[in-house]
């Protein structure tokens, strides 16, 4: 439960922090050797997902993470941190409309416990419903 409780709430900072366009508390819970695994979009790095990041941020087009209610689970890996999975939303409103569901993914998050700190070392990301174009 602790665990539980714990992984949820760096969940919500990180897609608080996206949600946002908080570019600096987004790197301060990404690990250097960070590596993202992506369905549709391929393999990427920190440096290509912070420079992804500040693209978006940067954009009219804005993003909203949503985690899909009862679906976040966490359990422990020894000696290293916890893996966490669920589904989660985004909704995307472009300039002048209202916000739209833009696609839905299940996901892995690994976060590594180091130095009493928590990050982000791996995140897979698939199953990807696109519903806008």
């Amino acid at each position: 439960k602790e665990l539980h409780d714990s992984i949820a709430y760096l969940d919500s900072a990180f897609f608080n922090a996206f949600n946002t366009r908080d570019l600096e508390k987004l790197k301060s819970l990404l690990s250097d050797s960070l590596e993202f695994y992506h369905d549709l979009g391929g393999v990427t790095n920190y440096d290509q997902n912070v420079d992804a990041f500040r693209k978006n941020f940067e954009g009219e087009r804005r993003l909203r993470r949503e985690l899909a209610k009862n679906t976040l689970e966490v359990y422990p890996i020894k000696d290293y941190g916890a893996v966490e999975t669920g589904i989660h939303r985004f909704y995307a409103t472009e300039k002048g409309q209202q916000e739209k569901l833009s696609s839905e993914a299940k996901f892995v998050q690994l976060w590594e416990r180091k130095d009493g700190k928590w990050k982000i070392t791996r995140i897979i990301s698939y199953g990807h419903h696109e519903y806008l174009k």
